[in-house]
């Protein structure tokens, strides 16, 4: 399962057009990534929840042929969470275990090793984990010498756990006490509860895994340059029919389909949305870019002219991932 129901309101307002797992990311949908990766690892199915513009996530994955994998969709009318999604789902997946996926994480974890050491564990939950790039800002997840689950960890000075990487193998059985019509959460409410109650039943694979993850609009950026890179497209990740005029000059940016950057605009570290136009003589430097008729730039936003600007950086930047993924 695939966990792609949230608001992504930290990414907003890109968010606010797409739901972040149908964000193009290096000219592929960040949920077809992760289907693709996953076929790569033997998953022939997948189940996708949904509730935030659904139909943005429908259209760009379908019914999965594109990326390798069978997929349903299981709709949420009210969000319900990363533990409450997997409760509604179980119907769908049909499976005793399965892998439970973030919509937010790319990665090149092995499946097939995190899937045998769950097996050979005996754990009800085996989280993916890899050392704590940023103990300061990501909470961390403490293990005894045998690999088990203690606890898990707030940010900041004395976190000395592992960073969970949004990758888990579960048995269904973990899921099915609970109401499937009621949020619930895993990290934070049901896993803290079973760590308490039943020592040893979550352990952890740990690994050197590269991954990145999503959050902010200038995790977005770097994601999708960083990968850009890595695939030969350069620095600049363009979409179908978008189009620099000469004289412009763009840079360490991402443009979105039908895009015009107009002879004697400067565009750094940008991204720019769907259909936007940026007009001659227009200098922007780390904006989220959107056509004036789409939704708010939200309160940082601001117009010009048939644009709505927003900061890059109007929320924090996380620290930079690993190495691209390969």
């Amino acid at each position: 399962m695939v966990l792609t129901a949230g608001l992504g309101t930290r990414l907003a307002p890109l968010s606010d057009l797409k739901a972040k797992p149908a964000l193009p990311v290096a000219g592929v949908p960040l949920a077809g990534r992760i289907l693709r990766w996953l076929a790569g690892g033997g998953v022939a199915d997948a189940v996708l929840n949904l509730h935030h513009r659904p139909e943005t996530i429908t259209g760009a994955i379908g019914d999965g042929r594109a990326f390798g994998v069978r997929v349903r969709y299981s709709w949420e009318p009210r969000v319900l969470g990363s533990a409450g999604g997997p409760a509604l789902a179980l119907p769908l997946l049909d499976a005793a275990r399965f892998f439970l996926v973030n919509g937010d994480t790319l990665t090149n974890l092995d499946l097939a090793a995190l899937a045998a050491r769950h097996t050979a564990g005996g754990a009800e939950v085996t989280l993916a984990v890899v050392p704590n790039p940023d103990p300061l800002h990501y909470g961390g997840v403490s293990v005894d010498g045998e690999g088990r689950v203690t606890g898990f960890t707030r940010p900041g000075p004395g976190n000395r756990g592992w960073h969970f990487i949004g990758v888990q193998a579960v048995e269904a059985s973990v899921f099915a006490p609970l109401d499937p019509q009621a949020p619930a959460g895993t990290i934070g409410g049901l896993y803290d509860e079973i760590v308490a109650t039943r020592p040893g039943a979550i352990r952890v694979f740990t690994s050197e895994a590269s991954f990145f993850d999503i959050g902010t609009a200038a995790d977005y950026l770097e994601t999708c340059l960083a990968l850009g890179r890595a695939e030969g497209l350069g620095d600049v990740v363009a979409g179908a029919r978008a189009r620099v005029e000469p004289g412009a000059r763009v840079t360490r940016s991402v443009l979105w389909d039908d895009v015009t950057i107009a002879g004697g605009a400067t565009v750094e570290e940008c991204v720019v949305a769907d259909g936007a136009r940026v007009p001659a003589g227009l200098r922007l430097s780390r904006r989220v870019v959107l056509p004036r008729g789409d939704r708010a730039g939200g309160d940082d936003g601001a117009c010009l002219g048939d644009l709505l600007l927003s900061p890059l950086d109007a929320t924090r930047r996380r620290a930079p991932r690993r190495d691209p993924l390969r």
